[in-house]
């Protein structure tokens, strides 16, 4: 039956050795014949005359549509589908999706419903297959809505996804375009044709969303560390709309503009509304104080660091305080998968405990795997041999300028002494299957620089390949 199926050279045909030999016909015939349709009617589409469709507009899905053996081969599918295997399920629901069926079919809602119920069971090409068939509005939101999927991720299923979902970016509502941002944030999946999608599609809404869906979707960019190709259209936009709406949502607001920091962008106009007393005194009077204040805080410093020529209005400083007081939830929650007590062994047995500090905060509030003094030579130092000034920054005051004069001056005076950070990049640091840092990570890392520390990073990848604590 799959070679007959296979070679027949009319959708006629197809139809007529599946609907009239049932007893021959298995599961995982079916699929094929749909296949085999779809093939056929493609072909037919790209022969001269006149078009495929007959001029209905329905094309060839419809065509298909208006024959009664096709609805005697989609009765039988509907029947039976609960007995399929996997695999033909899957089939099935990919030969509908291919052939142009439409989502409101009551074979395609049957075949997506026992997908789903399934899902827990099927393979990754399975799962992909059956998501990139599932392409409309309502589909995706279910998809990316699925607590299951939204555990585990998908790269086939999103790259997959990156070629059709330009062409549907603007048939799809925000709440779902936020819920994919989501995800490929979550997943740290560094694709630039969707990430690209997201930053058009924000692009052309962007005046009709509020606050809370635009930071939704600008802050796959950050966490990705990618510059969206429209970016010298987009960056300014997203300023004139925060003008517009900086005080409507103070928390969106404020993690926009970190988003935007953390890809070098400074908005000038923007930090003079958050840093103005009105602005202040609204968040400071609202639950969200204290996370604001951390935000505001780090902003600050990142404009003491990176935006020197910014004359505006700044953070109070008796509002400054550090982003973080410890490690960050990842590193916590990850512990077991680091190596950083590897690195720390290691470290033990080679210049002692007396040598470094590890999980030390440095203001304006980042956690360093381990801080070190080291002389010109390159000896590392006890820390009963460094200044008790030096050995940590003054929390007292925590500007970043401050924090790097303080530092600056000490190396300067001591001249035979440098402060050494030893950053341990396990996986997670990283966008997925890539050498590039993720953004906040990366502006760590160069405000760490600016404040005069000399850092030596340990990739996950190097740390891998090594064998036993000598190696280490």
């Amino acid at each position: 039956m799959k070679r007959l199926i296979e070679r027949s050279r009319s959708v006629g045909e197809v139809l007529r050795w599946v609907t009239q030999n049932p007893g021959k016909v298995s599961a995982s015939h079916y699929p094929i014949a749909l296949h085999k349709l779809g093939q056929l009617l493609q072909q037919q589409q790209q022969q001269p005359g006149p078009p495929a469709g007959g001029g209905d507009g329905h094309g060839a899905a419809g065509q298909v549509l208006e024959q009664p053996e096709f609805h005697a081969l989609c009765q039988a599918i509907v029947s039976g589908c609960a007995k399929f295997d996997n695999f033909s399920i899957v089939n099935c629901l990919y030969a509908a999706a291919a052939l142009g069926l439409p989502g409101e079919s009551p074979l395609v809602r049957v075949l997506e419903d026992e997908s789903r119920s399934r899902l827990g069971r099927f393979n990754q090409k399975d799962v992909s297959m059956v998501f990139s068939s599932e392409a409309n509005n309502k589909a995706l939101e279910a998809i990316f809505s699925s607590q299951l999927f939204y555990e585990n991720r998908q790269e086939r299923f999103i790259r997959s996804m990156a070629e059709w979902l330009p062409r549907k970016a603007e048939n799809l509502t925000p709440y779902t375009m936020a819920l994919i941002a989501k995800y490929v944030a979550r997943h740290r999946l560094r694709e630039p044709r969707l990430l690209d999608t997201i930053a058009n599609f924000l692009l052309k809404r962007g005046e009709q969303l509020d606050s809370k869906v635009i930071q939704k979707l600008v802050f796959p960019f950050s966490r990705m560390n990618y510059r969206p190709s429209n970016h010298g259209e987009l960056f300014p936009k997203l300023e004139a709309i925060l003008e517009q709406k900086a005080g409507s949502s103070p928390l969106a607001t404020v993690n926009i503009l970190m988003s935007m920091f953390q890809l070098s962008h400074f908005p000038q106009t923007v930090l003079h509304q958050v840093f103005s007393p009105a602005f202040i005194t609204n968040v400071m009077s609202s639950p969200y104080a204290l996370i604001v204040r951390r935000y505001l805080s780090l902003l600050d410093a990142a404009v003491e660091l990176e935006f020197r020529e910014y004359s505006g209005p700044r953070l109070d400083p008796r509002y400054r305080v550090l982003m973080f007081e410890h490690a960050l939830t990842a590193d916590e929650a990850n512990r077991k998968y680091s190596y950083k007590g590897l690195v720390a062994e290691a470290l033990r047995q080679l210049v002692g405990e007396e040598c470094y500090r590890q999980d030390e905060v440095l203001p304006p509030g980042y956690c360093t795997d381990f801080l070190l003094w080291i002389n010109r030579s390159g000896t590392v130092l006890p820390l009963s041999r460094v200044p008790a000034a030096s050995k940590a920054p003054p929390a007292a005051s925590p500007a970043a300028m401050a924090l790097r004069s303080s530092v600056l001056a000490l190396t300067s005076d001591l001249q035979d002494f440098a402060p050494v950070v030893l950053s341990v990049n396990d996986k997670w640091h990283y966008c997925q299957n890539s050498d590039i840092l993720v953004g906040s990570r990366a502006m760590r890392d160069r405000h760490l620089r600016l404040l005069g520390y000399c850092l030596v990073q340990l990739p996950y990848t190097e740390l891998e390949k090594v064998s036993g604590i000598e190696e280490a």
